[in-house]
């Protein structure tokens, strides 16, 4: 097994852009409603599990790159802060300027300061206004912002990271239920439970938390030993994703209606998807597969990079504006991915190393 070299990664950049593709046939299956069998529907409603891998990928490449290092001083932390900032949310801005320029779309959206900081998806008023998918961008930035907490608590004991996480989770719950008790919450911060534990790093923690134990045991001498006695993690994990992405589906009433809406789903889909993910990426850097080799191709890698670009604009307000231009009966999929690829190598990658350039000369 080879875990060491740059090129280590490539395959798991090429999962990106499948990750991304399962949101968007996620979010558009309704236009196959009445056309696919219903266990088949069942299942593609499971899609959005495509968030959980990326959240298990972010976990897993910044408790690899990073570990304590934001840490050491105040000034590595910040610059730590500022290359997440500039890593999500200059495109976003971007986006979301366009949308607010343009009347048509935004006139009954007034929630600036809540969009521009992404607090709005901490509140289930305003959760589907603006940039709509956006909300695991607000998922991701509370786990920037802890992350180096759990780095240390993980170099310690895997278990006070649970115990940290059980907390904060309890936490963000006595907040929402005590607004509840207080004044009705009527906006919906952090409440209801549902709400809570689907759309917010409060209840989405431990898909995080299971990327950073894989970083964790390819760091240790003893880890790297537990890891290469699993047999063919690539099949492994692959099955195990999909029989559980099944499992949730199983618990879906109907079209409508997902399986992780269901505690029993739910279960299954913080503590169980997570583990099978983190094989899975695990037989992806160790094994030479077809699919390690497919994910490793240039066109993978390209719509992997390009993958950011792609979640950001697939629905809501790009979409849109591009529906009324042109409507392709692949809902625009192919299209979308072109502005995708022409989006991040003329704006996203270039804006990024410029905003790195500049916090690499702080002092």
């Amino acid at each position: 097994m080879d875990t060491t070299g740059k090129n280590k990664f490539d395959a798991l950049t090429g999962m990106r852009a499948v990750a991304a593709i399962m949101v968007f046939v996620y979010h558009n299956r309704k236009y196959w409603r009445n056309d696919l069998p219903f266990e088949i529907m069942r299942f593609i409603s499971e899609w959005h599990i495509g968030v959980t891998v990326f959240f298990v990928l972010s976990g897993f490449l910044l408790a690899y790159r990073y570990e304590d290092s934001p840490l050491q001083s105040g000034k590595s932390y910040l610059k730590y802060l500022l290359l997440r900032i500039a890593r999500i949310f200059p495109l976003y801005w971007i986006l979301l300027t366009a949308f607010f320029l343009d009347t048509k779309y935004s006139k009954d959206v007034d929630t600036y300061f809540l969009q521009y900081s992404l607090l709005y998806s901490l509140f289930e008023k305003y959760s589907v206004s603006g940039i709509v998918q956006a909300w695991s961008l607000t998922v991701e930035f509370c786990f920037y912002l802890l992350a180096p907490i759990l780095f240390l608590l993980l170099k310690k004991n895997w278990k006070y990271v649970l115990l940290f996480l059980a907390g904060f989770f309890l936490l963000g719950w006595g907040i929402g239920y005590g607004l509840y008790v207080y004044n009705g919450n009527p906006e919906g911060f952090l409440y209801p439970l549902k709400f809570m534990t689907g759309s917010t790093f409060f209840g989405r923690s431990t898909e995080f938390f299971f990327g950073m134990l894989l970083a964790y045991l390819m760091k240790k001498e003893k880890g790297i030993e537990f890891l290469k006695r699993l047999k063919k993690p690539t099949l492994t994990g692959g099955i195990m994703m999909t029989v559980l992405t099944i499992g949730i589906a199983c618990f879906a009433r109907n079209n409508f209606i997902h399986g992780v809406e269901r505690w029993e789903g739910r279960l299954i889909h913080e503590l169980l998807l997570p583990v099978a993910i983190a094989l899975f990426f695990w037989g992806l850097m160790t094994e030479k597969t077809w699919v390690s080799k497919i994910l490793s191709t240039k066109t993978a890698i390209l719509l992997g990079n390009a993958s950011f670009v792609f979640y950001l604009i697939h629905l809501s307000y790009f979409n849109m504006k591009l529906k009324s231009y042109i409507y392709l009966p692949d809902r625009n999929f192919v299209l979308l991915w072109i502005c995708s690829i022409i989006i991040y190598l003329l704006i996203e990658k270039p804006l990024y190393e410029w905003c790195r350039n500049l916090i690499g000369k702080i002092k």
